[in-house]
């Protein structure tokens, strides 16, 4: 079975999806981002298969989430560091955690706390709106189309289907 190519679609949701939307590759992003960037070590942590874990790091590299880099010759042997567009991601990440910490932590409470370098502060992502710095939710924008939505109808969520 032929897996759809959501990178051809005019969809920056579906185009991110097609880099990092199968469960691994946001895990081994988390991991890289704490300082975990060698192989033995992701894999230890996520007790992943190692071909799996492979075929992800290579993918991640590929699409210029990572950088492969040696770190010895003698046993030859690489690690694995952000790039300017990982580092980016790990933004989206802070978002889910933010989701994750509300909606799925229970009564034992976050797992993981952030501490903002600017302030000192044990906080949380909260998104805002880059014109304004007023909130920005879903709930507050109208979606419309953009340069490169290719004729593609949209819907905003209160609107009603036509057709």
């Amino acid at each position: 079975m032929q897996r759809t190519r959501f990178g051809d679609m005019a969809c920056s949701i579906a185009r991110t999806l097609d880099v990092v939307g199968e469960p691994w590759s946001p895990l081994i992003l988390r991991d890289v981002y704490v300082g975990m960037n060698r192989f033995e070590q992701i894999q230890q942590d996520l007790g992943i298969s190692r071909k799996v874990l492979a075929e992800r790091l290579r993918w991640l590299t590929e699409n210029g989430v990572l950088e492969r880099r040696a770190y010895s010759e003698r046993p030859p042997r690489d690690e694995y560091l952000l790039t300017a567009k990982g580092r980016e991601l790990c933004d989206l990440l802070l978002v889910m955690v933010r989701w994750g910490d509300r909606w799925t932590s229970g009564e034992a409470g976050p797992p993981v706390l952030y501490r903002h370098h600017a302030c000192g502060e044990i906080g949380h992502v909260e998104l805002c709106c880059s014109s304004c710095g007023q909130p920005m939710r879903a709930t507050d924008v109208d979606v419309l189309p953009g340069p490169g939505a290719g004729g593609e109808p949209l819907r905003t969520p209160d609107a009603e289907p036509t057709g």
